[in-house]
C-alpha cells in the first residue's frame, strides 16, 4: 500500500502570495518519519540535541564570501536568506536522522551478537528470520487483488511471497531492535536546524526569560494544527514552570475563515482570554464571524467590544506581522515549531515535543547561547 495512503498526517502547506510561487512541504513519508523515530528513539534513549544540523561543523563567523572587499559570514547568510534555506537544511535534517537511526540499529545488532559470541547475520537468524511465518495462499491472493496488475496471480505469486517475507522480517527486526533499545542507552547528538526568531508582542505562557521557548507558528483551520492542538495544551500544563510558550498566527491562503479566526482570538486577548479563546477554536473548528461572536458570548467576554474588535479588522496589521515573520524564517507550512530555535515541521505529537523541550531544560549553557529570539 502506499505510503500516501496509510500516513493520517501531513503538515498544512502554504502559498506566498507575495512571491507568486508555491512553497510545497515536506514529502509525506519524510515528514512523518522524523515524527515516529524522534517518538522511537524515546524509548530507552536519552535525546541530546547540540549543534546544529549543518553538513560542515562551521560557525557563525565562519567567512563564506567577500563582496568588495567585505566579508559575509555563514551567520549573516542563515540569518538575512533564511526563507530560501530553512526548508532545505530541514530535508538535510531528515535524511541524516533516517541515516542516523539505521545506523544506530546496526551498532545496537552488533553489540548484542558479540555479547552472545555471534555473529550479526548469526543473531539474525536465530531472532529474527526464525521468527517470520509464509502467509497463507489466501492471504496472498487478497494482496494480490490490491496490486492493480494484469499479470495472472501464478506468474506473480513467488514475488509476493518473497515481497510478504520481506515486509514482516522487517515488522520483527524493528521489535527487536525497538527492545535492545529499551535496555541500552541511546544520546542523539543531532540537532535540527536553528533560526534566530524576531522577538515580538508574541501571545504567551509561561514564565518571563524561562530557560525554553517554544514558538509555534500556526493556523486555525490548518487540520494538522487542530491535531496538535491537545497535545499542545497538555506540554503547557506539564511544563509550564519551565517553558515559555508563544503562539504566532500563520493563515494560509487556502482557508478561507483563518485570517478571522486569527484576529478574533486577538480580540479575546484585548479581555485576557486569548488562550481560552485559543483553545475553544480549535475545539469547536467555528470559523465563520457569527460562530466566532458566539464563543466571545460563551466565553463571558464584552460582545460590544469584541464585535467592534473584530468587525473593524483592528488585529489585521498584528496577524499580518506574524505572517510575515513566518514567511521570513522560509515557513512553509502549518504548524511548524521553534524549540529555542531549533525548527521542527508537522503535525508531532506530545512524546516527540516534550523530548526537544526536556532536551533543551538539560542542557541550559547551550539553551541559553542558541534561544530563539
Amino acid at each position: 500500500m502506499p505510503d500516501n495512503q496509510i500516513i493520517g498526517c501531513l503538515a498544512c502547506l502554504s502559498i506566498s502570495v507575495e512571491q507568486g510561487s508555491l512553497f510545497s512541504n515536506l514529502e509525506m513519508g519524510d515528514l512523518m518519519s522524523v515524527s515516529r523515530k524522534l517518538v522511537r528513539l524515546g524509548l530507552g534513549a536519552a535525546l541530546l540535541m547540540v549543534g546544529a544540523g549543518t553538513a560542515l561543523a562551521q560557525s557563525d563567523s565562519t567567512i563564506v564570501a567577500e563582496v568588495g572587499g567585505q566579508k559575509v559570514t555563514l551567520g549573516e547568510l542563515e540569518q538575512e536568506e533564511s526563507q530560501k534555506l530553512l526548508t532545505a537544511h530541514y530535508q538535510y535534517y531528515q535524511a541524516q536522522s533516517k541515516a542516523l537511526e539505521d545506523l544506530i540499529s546496526k551498532r545496537l545488532l552488533e553489540q548484542k551478537a558479540k555479547s552472545e559470541n555471534l555473529t550479526v547475520d548469526q543473531l539474525i537468524a536465530r531472532d529474527i528470520k526464525s521468527k517470520v511465518t509464509d502467509p497463507t495462499e489466501d492471504q496472498m491472493k487478497v494482496y494480490y487483488e490490491g496490486l492493480e496488475t494484469e499479470q495472472p496471480y501464478a506468474e506473480v505469486r513467488d514475488k509476493i511471497l518473497d515481497k510478504i517475507r520481506e515486509l514482516r522480517t522487517k515488522k520483527i527486526e524493528a521489535d527487536y531492535v525497538k527492545a535492545l533499545r529499551e535496555k541500552s542507552t541511546v544520546t542523539i547528538a543531532l540537532a535540527p536546524p536553528q533560526a534566530k526568531v524576531t522577538a515580538t508582542e508574541a501571545l504567551a505562557y509561561g514564565p518571563k526569560n524561562a530557560t525554553v521557548t517554544l514558538v509555534e507558528f500556526a493556523d486555525y483551520e490548518c487540520p494538522y494544527c487542530q491535531k496538535v492542538a491537545p497535545d499542545m495544551k497538555k506540554l503547557m500544563a506539564d511544563l509550564s514552570d519551565k517553558v515559555t510558550f508563544e503562539y504566532r498566527d500563520f493563515p494560509l491562503p487556502m482557508h478561507a475563515h483563518a485570517q478571522k479566526a486569527a484576529e478574533a482570538a486577538r480580540c479575546a486577548s484585548k479581555q485576557n482570554k486569548f488562550w481560552e479563546f485559543h483553545d475553544e477554536i480549535f475545539h469547536s473548528k467555528g470559523f465563520d464571524v457569527d460562530q466566532l461572536k458566539a464563543q466571545a458570548k460563551a466565553l463571558k467576554l464584552d460582545t460590544a467590544l469584541f464585535d467592534k474588535c473584530l468587525d473593524s479588522g483592528e488585529e489585521t496589521a498584528a496577524v499580518e506581522k506574524d505572517r510575515k515573520e513566518g514567511i521570513r524564517l522560509g515557513i512553509s507550512g502549518t504548524p511548524s515549531f521553534f524549540i529555542n530555535g531549533h525548527y521542527l515541521s508537522g503535525a508531532l505529537d506530545y512524546a516527540a515535543l516534550r523530548q526537544v523541550v526536556e532536551q533543551q531544560l538539560t542542557a541550559p549553557t547551550q539553551a541559553a547561547s542558541s534561544g530563539g529570539k
